[in-house]
This record gives structure tokens, C-alpha cells and sequence, in this order.
């Protein structure tokens, strides 16, 4: 798998010194700046903006998503008995696996339902997310397993129902999961929050978690003939 060059992950900032001197020399340098009709200084010009922990659960969705779009193509192909390489539907499973379950959704499991829990925040969502996970980790399986084997009603059967399942799932947890985790969080927890979901992605899946994720996905998408975004447009 072709990797990122080597960064500071998704969500750490990237500050100047703050030594006082070096504070009033930038501060005269930006008020001169200001007075002599140069363009101001810009948070840019210092600092990373950061990616909030709720922020950064969406970009993952993304990721989802795009195996969402790879299954769609697949089961239709099979579906009017057109040919398709059965490797590219086990490679999205396996991404899905690995970065969706194994990753993702403990993340969720571990730091944010227990969260809401405790908050008595959106529970009944939590507990049909939670059954979702579960019940995602089982047709995962499913399609792993029949996708090593033949291009089935079976496993159109599976992709269906993974999809079916997952975007309304992805769907409510980015319009109301996430919005109520920032609510009952908030503040300097919810930051500090975000350098936690970087060490755990930095544990499990390497230094170039995301990117690397998005890059297989790439490879498959072109692998399958669906890479081409404005082939999308009606």
C-alpha cells in the first residue's frame, strides 16, 4: 500500500514558539504589517486548525462511504452478469474490517456512547448503533467469505443489506450522535479528546491510518472503472 509522506496526523496543531519576546516581535510585525497596507496576518500564518474529534468520525464516514459506492457498483454488475473482480469486493470488506470496526467503531464504543450513557443523552440511538456494529460485524463476515467464492445472489444478498444498513446509520450519527457528543462533552475535553482518537489510530493502524485508508480505497475504485467522479453526474 503506497503511503503519505510523514505528517503530524489529522488533528494535532502545528504552533510557533510562544516565548514572550518572540510574542511582541510578531505582534509588532503584524501591526506594522496592518498600518502599511500589507495583506494581515492570518491564523494560518501561525497555526494548524485542528480536526475536531466529531470532525474527524465524519472523514472516517467518508471513507465508508466510498466502500458504500464500491459495493453498490459491484452488486450491480453481478446483478445484470457483467463481469467483476470478486478481489476488489474482498479488499473493501477488508477495509471496512480494519478501519471501520476495528477501528472506527470502537472508537465510538469506547469514548462516545459511554458519553451519552452517562449523560442519558440519546440512548435509545446509541442502542440501535450499537446493535448496528454487531450486526455490521456479521455481514462483513458474510462477505468476506462469499466473495471468495462466486459472484452470488448470496452475496448481492450481503452488499445490500451492508449498504441498507450502513448509510442511514452513518447518516444519523453525523446529524445527531455527534452534534449531542459535543453537547454533553464540550469545551477543553472535546479537544483534548482528539489527541486520545489520534494515539488509538496511530496504535492500530500505523502512522498514515486515514490516508492510507482513502489511498486503498482509491486504488480500488480505479481498479473497478468508478474512480472518475463526474461520471456521477446525471
Amino acid at each position: 500500500m503506497m503511503k503519505t509522506e510523514p505528517n503530524d496526523g489529522r488533528r494535532r496543531a502545528c504552533l510557533w514558539g510562544a516565548a514572550s519576546a518572540a510574542s511582541l516581535l510578531l505582534s509588532c510585525a503584524g501591526g506594522a504589517r496592518a498600518r502599511s497596507g500589507a495583506p494581515p496576518s492570518t491564523p494560518d500564518d501561525h497555526e494548524e486548525a485542528e480536526v475536531t474529534p466529531g470532525e474527524d468520525l465524519m472523514q472516517e464516514h467518508g471513507v465508508l462511504e466510498r466502500v458504500l459506492l464500491i459495493y453498490d457498483e459491484a452488486a450491480n454488475r453481478i446483478e445484470r452478469a457483467e463481469s467483476v473482480d470478486l478481489a476488489i469486493v474482498t479488499g473493501a470488506a477488508e477495509i471496512v474490517r480494519r478501519f471501520v470496526e476495528e477501528y472506527h467503531e470502537k472508537i465510538e464504543e469506547q469514548f462516545v456512547f459511554p458519553r451519552l450513557e452517562a449523560a442519558r443523552r440519546e440512548t435509545d440511538l446509541v442502542a440501535v448503533l450499537r446493535g448496528q456494529h454487531q450486526r455490521g460485524r456479521e455481514v462483513t463476515a458474510e462477505i468476506i467469505r462469499l466473495s471468495k467464492a462466486s459472484a452470488s445472489a448470496d452475496l448481492v444478498r450481503s452488499l445490500r443489506a451492508f449498504e441498507r444498513m450502513y448509510r442511514p446509520h452513518a447518516a444519523r450519527e453525523d446529524t445527531v450522535l455527534f452534534p449531542a457528543f459535543r453537547a454533553v462533552v464540550g469545551g477543553d475535553a472535546y479537544r483534548e479528546l482528539g489527541e486520545q482518537f489520534e494515539e488509538q489510530e496511530h496504535q492500530k493502524l500505523g502512522e498514515h491510518g486515514f490516508e492510507g485508508a482513502v489511498k486503498e480505497v482509491a486504488a480500488l475504485e480505479a481498479a473497478l472503472g468508478i474512480a472518475d467522479l463526474s461520471k456521477f453526474t446525471p
